[in-house]
């Protein structure tokens, strides 16, 4: 069974990337080099591997990785923090009316 990591970038425009990788430490450097033109993190150079965290199978790595995509900024930065004792009173996003 292959490793699996859900990564965290903070972008030079101080958003977040999140993604999915088998190497995580290979995958950072791509999004550095800008691998990938036209990739989210391609014009927000530099970025800086925040957080990451290891799973044994792949289907509980997705579906990490897709719930964190839809948090907020907010809740992102708590769990980079290690704060998660706030992660299930922070909303998922915050709407503008």
């Amino acid at each position: 069974m292959q490793v699996s990591f859900v990564y965290i970038l903070l972008c030079s425009d101080n958003t977040f990337y999140t993604g999915i990788t088998h190497n995580v430490y290979k995958r950072f450097d791509e999004h550095q080099d800008g691998k990938h033109f036209g990739s989210y993190t391609f014009t927000r150079r530099p970025v800086e591997l925040v957080f990451f965290c290891q799973f044994m199978d792949i289907e509980q790595a997705i579906s990490f990785e897709k719930k964190i995509k839809k948090w907020s900024h907010a809740k992102k930065q708590a769990l980079i923090d290690g704060r998660y004792e706030d992660l299930p009173n922070l909303a998922k996003k915050n709407f503008k009316r």
